[in-house]
């Protein structure tokens, strides 16, 4: 039992046993109405946060170009709209439900097609976050708090990232908040509305991204099963009818499409067997935890580059989210949140079952906890800008545990002149409260400005001062804070601002870089290169040593870097070796020994030549189309828009990112073949003939296709067969068949 001191009651101290009763300024602002700052600090928020997230938008150009090709399609057909097809013609969907397509369709719809008009969506979606995010927090910590919390999500720079791309990921963030927002309101009340909206918001985050909406689904219903207001078995009926409303809002979509013929609609791109609902539990759902990915690029067993998702994925782990290739990307505050959650929990100790400071650090808690520990050890395809899914709750947890430490730091008041002379009982905890409160923020400190520092060694070369300064500044403030208490009151503000500032000044200086830089791919990620990673955490916006062009990257796996001796090999694709793991067959001229490299169906853009490779062609793309789309020449865009009236596709060509640069720019539907990864079983070569005979399609165009854990061979074999039919011509480098010559033989 706690030593306990006697002191005189006050009146200002409820009666009650010891580590049982709570003041309520201990764990809640005071009641009344907020501070006048506050309406005018949260509008400085919103206008820096979307000022950082839409300046020099256009810069990107179209982004994520296998997004941007469905934007486009969907923009000018209500079918290529509502299912998500990667073209007009509707041939196949892309890899995912549709519903960030649609927000940006829309747009494209009214202002045309143009970068901005479909990214400026996404940066509105981050503004609106931000802002929902300030409200839950606020609504039981205090303004403070919810400033705190919305400036943290607003620099993180994975979110700075995605909120200015056309990935699924900003509307799935919003989405979520807003779940969480509900999720919140419903627990002050007890109310079925409200909770009910909270399933709602995550059935649409599946509609979104799929299964990853639903890893909050356990947080949302365990927290208002513990913390809600009411008896047991209504808060059991209200999960009931919540979970009732996540699958009409989730399923509604979904069976349509699967009641609808196969022949009516486009095929569902990333399935081997047309069916979404194989996409989903599949190569989007226990595929992405277990890495068997059948079709994907590289799922499907641990490779020497570790995790056992290949060469995307990483090292699985507890450390993940720490190492080289995310850590910039979202940890420079984690270890802040953990320290403060548990920081948070301790304050609420033997609270009563609504604590609302307890019910709060469960959820935000719960959040960062769950969907962190899977993303750690997911052994399928993981990118380390899946982590801006962690930057709410990040936010949060650390805007509500300053909060919530800096009001334990208050003595206990002094007993009221006059009072009676009962006793109260006073526990150890309260008595060394203040002391220990004081000590937790400024280690907390101390250890988010050292990690800033080991964070900013990753990139010596950009901005070296940076590092010393957020060092020095931190170890300052957390003196300061240890001595706040002596301070003059006017100067406690200084002491919060220069706690803040070194803080918050790592991750928003890559913030800041990663707007001002453009960036594009299948693969993007925030702030400079890093050593330890692909580059910038994937292969963004750079191009590895030899000349050899994988945009979206800095470093090729295997050059000898970080400890890497492979010599150029791509070690984690199944098989090893130089370029393992592809299907078909074919010479890289100006390869090192002539090396083998399979599994490009379409050959390589200047007659086999890989894109970027010494000697060859800048045929762009990287890695056979599949990251990144090509930009046609004039010549051979001016042949692909010749007749194009009179066709279905004006072309068709491997992989949805080959295609969807052809498309891009001429505006005319392409059909990609075998969908992301070429390895899709659409159209099957009988498929493809019949729409050549039936002259659908116009051009076939070399290049692109990679397939490395099994899926369909059918791209291979109408790559071979239009090898075989049609005689070949180069554009520009680009090898092009013209399938209306000899379309009635075929």
């Amino acid at each position: 039992m706690d030593r306990t001191d006697t002191l005189p009651t006050t009146p200002a101290e409820p009666e009650g046993p010891p580590r049982t009763t709570t003041r309520p300024e201990e764990h809640s602002p005071p009641a009344g109405r907020a501070p006048t700052w506050t309406r005018p600090a949260l509008v400085v928020l919103l206008l820096c946060t979307g000022l950082l997230y839409v300046w020099g938008l256009g810069a990107s150009g179209w982004a994520n170009s296998f997004y941007a090709a469905a934007v486009q399609a969907g923009s000018v057909s209500g079918k290529a709209f509502f299912y998500g097809s990667s073209d007009a013609a509707n041939s196949i969907t892309v890899d995912k439900t549709p519903a960030s397509l649609w927000l940006m369709a829309l747009s494209v719809r009214v202002f045309g097609l143009n970068s901005w008009a479909m990214l400026v969506p996404q940066a509105l979606c981050g503004v609106a976050s931000v802002g929902v995010l300030y409200a839950s927090v606020k609504r039981w910590y205090g303004p403070v708090a919810g400033l705190i919390a919305g400036a943290v999500l607003a620099v993180t720079p994975v979110a700075t990232l995605m909120f200015r791309f056309n990935n699924p990921d900003a509307l799935l963030v919003l989405l979520l908040v807003a779940g969480a927002y509900a999720t919140v309101r419903a627990l002050e009340t007890a109310s079925t509305r409200w909770i009910m909206l909270a399933g709602v918001l995550v059935g649409f985050g599946f509609l979104t991204k799929m299964l990853q909406a639903f890893l909050l689904v356990p947080v949302f219903a365990g927290v208002y099963l513990l913390a809600a207001p009411t008896g047991l078995w209504r808060r059991v009926r209200q999960l009931l009818l919540a979970g009732l409303a996540v699958v009409v809002s989730a399923g509604w979509w979904v069976a349509i499409v699967e009641l609808v013929p196969a022949s009516a609609r486009p095929y569902i791109g990333g399935s081997q067997g047309n069916s979404i609902l194989e996409l989903t539990l599949g190569y989007n759902g226990l595929g992405r935890i277990t890495g068997d990915e059948v079709g994907s690029v590289g799922g499907g067993g641990a490779g020497r580059m570790g995790g056992g998702g290949g060469p995307f994925s990483g090292q699985t782990g507890l450390l993940r989210m720490f190492d080289g290739e995310v850590g910039g990307q979202i940890s420079w505050l984690l270890p802040a949140a953990l320290i403060l959650l548990v920081a948070g929990l301790l304050v609420a100790g033997r609270a009563a079952r609504t604590d609302r400071t307890r019910a709060g650090l469960l959820l935000w808690g719960g959040w960062l906890l769950v969907t962190g520990l899977i993303f750690s050890f997911m052994s399928g395809i993981f990118h380390a800008y899946y982590t801006v899914a962690l930057a709410p709750a990040v936010g949060a947890l650390v805007g509500i545990g300053v909060t919530v430490l800096w009001r334990q730091r208050r003595p206990r008041p002094a007993p009221v002149a006059g009072a009676p002379d009962e006793p109260v009982v006073v526990s150890r905890w309260q008595r060394w409260r203040p002391l220990a409160a004081t000590v937790t923020l400024a280690a907390t400190l101390v250890v988010t400005v050292w990690w800033a520092w080991v964070l900013l060694g990753r990139s010596p070369d950009w901005y070296p001062w940076l590092r010393t300064a957020v060092l020095v500044a931190g170890l300052l403030g957390a003196a300061l804070i240890l001595l706040a208490a002596r301070l003059p009151r006017w100067l406690v503000p200084v002491v919060l601002g220069v706690g803040a500032a070194a803080a918050l000044a790592g991750p928003a200086a890559y913030a800041a870089q990663t707007a001002a830089t453009p960036h594009t791919g299948a693969i993007p990620s925030a702030g400079p290169a890093v050593a330890g990673g692909f580059g910038r955490g994937g292969f963004p916006g750079g191009r590895p040593p030899g000349g050899m062009a994988f945009p979206g990257g800095e470093q090729f796996p295997g050059d000898g870097r970080n400890g890497n001796q492979n010599g150029g090999q791509f070690p984690g694709f199944p098989g090893g070796g130089q370029f393992p793991g592809l299907p078909g067959g074919g010479q890289v001229p100006g390869a090192p020994g002539g090396a083998q490299a399979p599994g490009f169906p379409g050959g390589f853009p200047g007659g086999g030549q890989l894109p970027g490779a010494r000697g060859g062609r800048e045929g762009g793309g990287g890695m056979g189309g599949l990251l990144d789309a090509r930009e046609p020449s004039a010549a051979l865009r001016e042949l692909l828009e010749r007749d194009s009236d009179d066709y279905t596709w004006v072309a068709a060509t491997i992989g949805s990112n080959n295609a969807s640069g052809y498309q891009l720019a001429t505006g005319d539907p392409v059909m990609p073949i075998g969908g992301f990864n070429g390895s899709d079983p659409s159209p099957t070569l009988a498929q493809f003939q019949r729409y050549v005979a039936e002259h659908k399609i116009h051009y076939f165009v070399g290049g692109g296709g990679f397939r490395a854990n099994g899926g369909s061979s059918a791209a291979q074999e109408i790559s071979t067969w239009v090898a075989e039919t049609f005689t070949a011509q180069t554009v520009d480098g680009v090898t092009v068949y013209d399938l209306s010559t000899g379309a009635d033989a075929s």
